[in-house]
């Protein structure tokens, strides 16, 4: 890294624009910036730091928004921080500005502006500054990685301050821990050990849980096994518990089969007895069913013995029934026929009852003559009858006229009045076609507008989307090509360790007496060999593989970019600098607008047609109009023919009427006389029918009687059954001559007559013993269902323990492993003889390396005097590891570094500083340091000693490096000609550059 430039704009004690020209003062190699106390030196360096990772160093990071603007600045002018610098091969440029409070453009007070941050990148090829990022976050992450070390590093490794590294020198090992691992950044070792601390726990958890889940297999075995099984008295991660629990349950299991064997012993035996009580219960309720059964047979055959007398009656009833059969259908046909003999003397009386006058008392052929009269009479009223209908019809033609001469009045009035309206009418239509036909217009006007609206709005969106697309392809950018950076510094690095090696490559290729492709020797005695971490040619290649990708990865997100930017360009231009919130805004007027102007244009129709209407309605009401008037003068002459028509009319059915209201009503009264005649005569001629039949038929029953055994027709309907009773008495004689057959069934069985004979059975007795010989069986049952249950219930929770027990085996071996490393990486285990903890033990190395290095500056400075050098003992009780001593050739023993002198401090802090400088140099990946700062210490020198701190100071040049030293001693202003001079007064400090070109 080499500082080129620096620009200070109210910063620190500067109230104005400040700029230091670090080329100029880098050209000498080393450099002194003075000035008196307060001037602002150590501004300077935080100025450097701010711009780099945008905070100071140490106490003033406090306040930074407010504390670093200088008390001097105008309050127009704001505070800013520009760094010119080249790290890692890139020539960048920082400018920063903090939070700054500052009036308000309109009103008063003030209003706080946010911090900035921009970043750029001279661009050799165009001789011009790139943007890479406005972004604090992607600035502070990309000097972060060029520098390879955080913003503590960067202030011990470049600013070099002297009275840390003094403090360093005089600490204790805590100390020393806490400044090293926020150098080295050794968290990372740390995390190991809470890592391994933490998974032993969760392993320790893991068993503990593991050895709960075995005891409670163990307990539920215990209660399955009940006295058989006795637990351990071990608790989860107890050695022994897995073996304890495994032979508990092998005795456990065994006492369950022993258990179990008893178990079906006693079901056999209980089975037996059971089998034998239940076939002595099914003999004996067998015998006592056949003796059941024959009592009760003798019974039901007293019961048949005194129903004989009733069923020799039923047979009697049933035989006279069956006779009384063949005069049913003589009894059916008199009872028909006298019937209708009733039914045909009701109408003949009913007919006569309707007749009047001499009609009453006139036999058949009387009534039909009578009938026959009345009939002609009838006809000749047809003629009188089309009169009245014809007059009835001229009544209602002038009814008729009577009503359309009204109608034609109401048309006439209607017409007149509506036709008087008109022309207000169809002003008014007119104007509501006009009013339409402009907003169609106007839609129209308002439609052309429409579309580059639209089109300005999706470009505006457009435009916002692409901004932000645009942040994120050049993220993408600058990744890759980060990326691609780092691909091709990793394989120069291998290509060039490749290099070193080719001796021991060409070597690997080497036969005896064959010529060497170098030097074209035969012999080779002395081969180069490979060394460790050797780079062959694949893995360079691998490694060149992988930086193409990247390049063309980077190609193709700088590709997108552009076209991203592009894009941006072609929507910024299409919707202009107008907001997308407005242009919204507009389009929405715009199309409500263009839908008010639609809405009322799509009235234009409805009003063209209403008007046409209107226009149709009035040519139709004049036409109305004079078809009234035509009306009305054709009414007038069908009225007068239609008057002497219904005169004549009227006198004809005076004639015919007689003394009845109308013809009609003289031709209903004949039809109603016609029709009772007619109807008298033919109940007069079905009742001397009828009567004749009942005749017939009374003669046809008595001869029917007698031959079928009766006396008279009303002895053989007496005998007669229905179907319901005939049907009852035949199922009272079958179920007397099945119980008789069923009763003499029973009696005949042998085993049934047998049974009887026996003593009475006693199936209660029979029945207690079966029962209890059953609940004995359910007992034994039970007990071996029991034990089965228990046996297999503990075959599988053995089982079960014993795969838990195999699959904790591994687990427990684990939890070995990472107790042990956990133990030896805190310093507690018996293994860690100095007690270092692991991130200790990685400092103590760093601490080690960064004494070997100071070693070489300190002897220069000593003359050869004092050798730095690590100590690893321990102090007390405590733990070891951070020790530091310096060797002290005069004497040749080793005392702390607490003893030195103050001058003596300095040059060997000094030392301790630059060799810091190095190891960290190296750690952060080999980043070269060209400009570095040392703060204070040089007046406890005296002049020989000043002398070789300043030679070894100079030597730094050697390596292209420049050295600023921040010193209040006079002596190095004469000795150090390229100086930076800060100067305070009253209205801010100023600076001045000495003795450069």
């Amino acid at each position: 890294m080499r500082l080129h430039r620096l620009d200070i704009t109210a910063f620190g004690p500067f109230g104005g624009a400040r700029s230091v020209d670090f080329d100029a003062l880098s050209a000498a190699g080393l450099f002194l910036l003075h000035g008196p106390t307060g001037a602002g030196k150590t501004s300077v360096l935080d100025a450097v730091c701010y711009a780099l990772y945008g905070s100071v160093p140490g106490a003033r990071q406090s306040g930074q928004g407010a504390h670093l603007r200088s008390d001097h600045a105008p309050p127009g002018t704001r505070t800013e921080v520009r760094l010119d610098l080249t790290v890692a091969g890139r020539r960048l440029e920082i400018t920063r500005q903090p939070p700054w409070e500052r009036p308000k453009l309109r009103g008063r007070g003030t209003t706080v502006d946010k911090a900035q941050t921009w970043l750029r990148e001279y661009d050799n090829t165009a001789g011009t500054w790139r943007d890479l990022s406005r972004s604090h976050q992607e600035t502070g992450e990309e000097i972060t990685q060029l520098l390879g070390m955080s913003r503590d590093q960067f202030c011990q490794v470049v600013l070099l301050p002297q009275g840390d590294f003094a403090r360093f020198l005089r600490a204790d090992a805590e100390a020393r821990g806490k400044l090293l691992g926020r150098l080295f950044d050794t968290r990372r070792f740390a995390d190991v050990e809470k890592r391994l601390a933490d998974r032993r726990k969760a392993t320790e958890a893991r068993v503990r849980d593991g050895d709960a889940a075995l005891l409670a297999d163990a307990y539920r075995m215990q209660q399955a096994a009940g006295d058989a099984m006795d637990l351990p008295d071990l608790g989860p991660g107890d050695p022994g518990l897995a073996e304890a629990v495994l032979g508990a349950a092998a005795v456990a299991r065994s006492t369950a089969r022993e258990r179990l064997t008893v178990a079906r012993c006693r079901l056999a035996a209980a089975e037996s007895a059971h089998a034998e009580a239940r076939g002595a219960l099914d003999e004996i309720r067998e015998r006592a069913r056949l003796q059941a059964r024959f009592a009760e047979a003798r019974e039901r055959t007293a019961r048949l013995r005194e129903s004989a007398g009733a069923r020799r009656e039923a047979g009697e009833r049933m035989e006279r029934a069956r006779k009384a059969e063949a005069v049913a259908p003589a009894l059916e046909l008199r009872e028909a026929a006298e019937a209708e003999h009733r039914r045909a003397a009701a109408a003949e009386t009913r007919a006569r009852g309707r007749l009047t006058g001499p009609h009453t008392g006139a036999d058949a052929s009387g009534l039909a003559a009578a009938a026959r009269r009345t009939a002609e009479e009838l006809g000749g009223l047809d003629a009188a009858r089309r009169a009245e209908r014809r007059l009835a019809e001229v009544t209602e033609e002038r009814a008729g006229l009577d009503r359309q001469e009204s109608a034609d009045e109401d048309v006439l009035r209607e017409a007149d009045a509506w036709l008087a309206e008109w022309d207000g009418t169809r002003a008014a239509l007119q104007a509501r076609v006009d009013s339409a036909q402009e907003a169609a217009t106007r839609a129209e006007q308002l439609a052309v507008q429409r579309a580059p609206m639209r089109r300005r709005l999706d470009a505006a969106r457009t435009r916002d989307r692409l901004a932000d697309d645009l942040a994120q392809a050049r993220r993408r950018a600058e990744d890759s090509s980060r990326h691609a950076l780092d691909a091709r510094a990793h394989w120069l690095d291998l290509k060039e360790q490749r290099l070193n090696g080719i001796a021991a490559e060409l070597a690997a290729h080497l036969t005896d007496g064959e010529p060497c492709a170098v030097c074209g020797a035969t012999a080779h005695p002395a081969p180069a060999r490979k060394a460790a971490g050797h780079v062959d040619r694949d893995t360079e290649d691998r490694a060149l593989t992988a930086y193409q990708r990247a390049e063309e990865q980077r190609g193709e997100d700088e590709r997108r970019l552009g076209e991203v930017r592009e894009a941006l360009a072609a929507a910024t231009a299409e919707a202009g600098g107008t907001p997308t919130d407005r242009l919204a805004a507009e389009a929405g007027e715009l199309e409500e607008e263009y839908a008010r102007a639609r809405h009322a244009a799509s009235a234009l129709h409805a009003a063209q047609e209403e008007l046409r209407r209107a226009g149709q309605e009035r040519e139709q009401r004049l036409a109305d109009r004079q078809q009234a008037a035509l009306r009305a003068a054709s009414r007038l002459t069908r009225r007068d023919t239609l008057e002497r028509e219904q005169t004549s009319l009227e006198a004809e059915l005076v004639l015919a009427r007689g003394a009845s209201q109308s013809v009609a009503a003289r031709a209903a009264e004949l039809e109603r006389l016609a029709a009772r005649l007619t109807e008298a005569a033919d109940a007069v001629r079905l009742a001397e029918d009828t009567a004749q039949r009942l005749k017939d038929a009374d003669a046809r029953l008595a001869d029917a009687a007698y031959r079928a055994g009766f006396d008279t027709p009303h002895a053989a309907a007496a005998a007669l059954l229905d179907a319901a009773g005939h049907r009852e008495l035949q199922h009272r004689l079958d179920a007397w001559q099945r119980e008789e057959a069923a009763v003499r069934a029973v009696l005949d069985e042998p085993g049934a007559a047998a049974a009887a004979q026996e003593p009475p059975a006693d199936p209660a007795t029979a029945e207690r013993a079966a029962a209890g010989a059953e609940r004995r069986l359910r007992e034994a049952a039970s007990a071996r269902d029991a034990a089965a249950r228990c046996r297999a219930e503990l075959d599988r929770l053995s089982t079960r323990a014993t795969e838990a027990v195999r699959r904790l085996g591994p687990l427990r071996e684990e939890y070995g492993r990472v107790a042990r490393l956990a133990a030896l990486t805190a310093g507690n285990s018996a293994d860690n003889e100095r007690r270092m903890r692991l991130e200790s033990y990685v400092l103590a190395a760093r601490l080690e390396q960064v004494a070997a290095a100071a070693t070489v500056r300190l002897q220069r400075m000593s003359s050869g005097r004092y050798t730095l050098v690590h100590s690893d003992d321990r102090t007390g009780r405590g733990r070891s590891g951070l020790g530091l001593h310096v060797v002290d050739a005069w004497t040749g023993r080793a005392r702390d570094t607490a003893t030195l002198s103050g001058g003596e401090t300095f040059f060997a802090s000094l030392a301790l500083a630059l060799g810091l400088a190095d190891v960290v140099t190296d750690e952060a990946g080999g980043v070269r340091l060209d400009t570095l700062f040392i703060d204070e210490g040089f007046g406890s020198l005296d002049d020989q000693t000043l002398d070789e701190v300043l030679d070894v100071l100079d030597s730094l040049r050697e390596r292209d490096r420049s050295v600023g030293i921040v010193s209040h001693v006079a002596d190095l202003r004469r000795r150090i000609h390229a100086q930076l001079e800060v100067v305070k007064g009253r209205t801010g400090s100023t600076l001045r550059q000495h003795g450069v070109g």
